[in-house]
């Protein structure tokens, strides 16, 4: 057999399966297109067309392919083969090309979906939205689908548009023709929104919600266009929404998380636990109430909410571990806390895990078994190195070791002399050990190679005036830091604590109290406290003592603070 004849045979299966039917005779051709020719004399030009497209796209000579292909397509009149030629015209970029097959194709195959949509979307792709209107009512009748299914997929494909208030308007014209199909007012108030028009959104929405009031969806979508407005009122409208159809399960997990995202925590909690209430067995509800619970230092209800995702099959194992692992370090249960930390198993999660494993055995006097933990775990980065530095040095730091963390430190930064992590970090281990000049050098320059980094303003701000008498500097720097990080609970403590060194407590009161308003963290406690003593609020002081202590009875900050007023 010669080479010839055998290629044709290949390519006529190759034919077939992109062609399940033969080619049809001719029949008059469409204004500008060739009639198809009668297959007995086309049947080796076609075949060979057919192969030099195929190889051509496979070694990616997309106009040799695109040529091939759309000469067939006008000589076939396939279906199939015209399909193909739209495809490759498309893969190739040739957009005019592209439109012309899709056209050919539809001009084919009238009742066909796909034919439909990859015209509309070549006539998108080439700026024609003027032209796909009756297409899109086409779409709408085809199949005997219902209308609302239409409508929803229309507007997957005209979303993407650059020219949004044109698709709106479009929208509006086909949804004119069905006012009692809710999916259409849907797609209006989706196009609305897209288009940046809220008000006109929220009055489509509204219409597909007297048409069909428990619909989720609609429901969803208004409370998204409510939010460009403001988040009460979507909070306000979500409440509303589920108090009125308790079931609608979707509108309530959205509402429970807008409450969380917007800091309501009781309230969010409050919702999700209803969730957990319905779907007893759903681990995601439950993972979402344990986060909240940690979010509000109700640590022994995150603790059980998180064991319990673990029991009902939680996807991300090494996540939810990792998080009792902090939750039980946070109670300085440094056993647990280890425990938990080590179950991690090789995964996105278990290189952190390791670092705060490494932590916990120094804060269980286990300081030279944490720093060989971390020095066997393999890096795959500069950044996981400096990380590695960074634990070690935190472990060092807790266990009072400060010379050696210093050294530590010391050494990474002379070989990654612009690490900012190790320039901070260092900085601090040396305002231990009273080096000030370095810690000013060392955050200095900092700044200098970040200078929006709000922690080394605030780092040498604090230090200047609490550990020498450039009190006005070092406020300087505070203001800067605060600019560049307003609601920051230390910087507004440090802020607090200048103003307290500045004689003026009742500046120092009100800064302070933002700070523990948005942390309950001991050193600021401490702080607050002076300076509501200083304001003459000692009763006021005691009890912020107090409930610190009891929370926090090891801080040593906090304990002189304390223990200095007492006497």
């Amino acid at each position: 057999m010669n080479a010839k004849p055998l290629v044709l045979i290949l390519a006529l299966a190759s034919l077939t399966a992109c062609a399940q039917s033969p080619v049809t005779p001719a029949k008059p051709p469409a204004a500008g297109v060739v009639a198809a020719a009668p297959v007995s004399a086309l049947s080796e030009q076609i075949l060979y067309q057919f192969l030099l497209g195929e190889i051509a796209g496979q070694r990616g000579d997309l106009a040799l392919a695109n040529e091939a292909y759309s000469d067939l397509a006008y000589k076939t009149r396939d279906p199939a083969i015209v399909r193909r030629a739209a495809e490759i015209a498309t893969y190739g970029r040739d957009i005019d090309k592209a439109v012309r097959m899709a056209r050919l194709w539809v001009e084919l195959e009238p009742a066909s979906v796909r034919a439909r949509q990859f015209l509309v979307t070549t006539l998108l792709g080439a700026d024609h939205l003027d032209e796909v209107k009756p297409h899109l009512e086409a779409l709408l009748r085809l199949d005997g689908r219902p209308v609302g299914e239409g409508f929803l997929q229309l507007h997957g494909l005209l979303a993407r548009y650059k020219d949004k208030m044109a698709v709106l308007g479009l929208m509006k014209e086909l949804a004119g023709a069905y006012p009692a199909v809710p999916e259409a007012q849907l797609v209006v108030g989706q196009s609305a929104l897209n288009a940046g028009q809220h008000v006109q959104a929220v009055a489509a929405l509204d219409r597909a919600l007297s048409l069909k009031p428990d619909w989720e969806t609609a429901a969803l979508v208004k409370g998204q266009a409510l939010a460009r407005q403001s988040d009460e009122a979507l909070l306000t409208y979500w409440k509303a929404y589920t108090e009125q159809y308790p079931a609608a399960e979707r509108v309530r997990l959205a509402y429970a998380k807008a409450l969380a995202k917007a800091g309501r925590y009781a309230e969010a909690r409050q919702e999700f636990d209803v969730l957990v209430k319905a779907a007893p067995d759903n681990p995601d509800l439950r993972f979402a109430v344990g986060l909240l619970a940690m979010q509000m230092n109700d640590l022994d209800a995150a603790e059980a909410y998180l064991v319990q995702t673990l029991e009902h099959g939680f996807g991300d194992v090494g996540l939810v571990q990792g998080y009792l692992g902090q939750i039980n370090e946070g109670r300085q249960r440094y056993e647990k806390a280890l425990e938990w930390y080590l179950k991690v198993e090789p995964s996105e999660h278990y290189f952190q895990s390791q670092l705060k494993a490494g932590v916990v055995l120094g804060k269980l006097g286990r300081v030279d078994e944490g720093r060989g933990l971390l020095h066997r775990l393999e890096t795959d980065s500069d950044a996981e190195k400096v990380q590695v530095i960074q634990a070690e040095a935190q472990l060092l730091r807790e266990a009072k070791r400060y010379q050696d963390a210093y050294v530590v430190l010391g050494e990474a930064l002379a070989k990654t002399p612009d690490s900012g992590e190790l320039l901070y970090d260092h900085a601090m281990i040396a305002e231990r050990l009273d080096k000030l000049d370095v810690l000013e050098a060392d955050l200095r320059r900092l700044i200098k190679l970040e200078p929006e980094h709000a922690h080394a303003y605030n780092a040498l701000g604090y230090t200047l005036v609490d550990r020498t008498t450039r009190l006005e500097e070092g406020i300087a720097l505070l203001e800067k830091a605060l600019k560049l990080s307003p609601e920051d609970p230390f910087i507004l403590d440090s802020m607090g604590w200048a103003q307290f060194k500045a004689k003026r407590p009742g500046e120092a009161v009100a800064y302070l109290k933002r700070a523990y308003e948005r942390r309950a963290d001991p050193e600021i406690a401490a702080h607050l406290g002076e300076a509501l003593w200083a304001a003459g609020q000692r009763e006021e002081a005691g009890k912020i003592w107090q409930v610190s202590l009891r929370e926090y009875p090891d801080n040593d900050v906090l304990k002189e603070t304390v223990s200095r007023y007492a006497k």
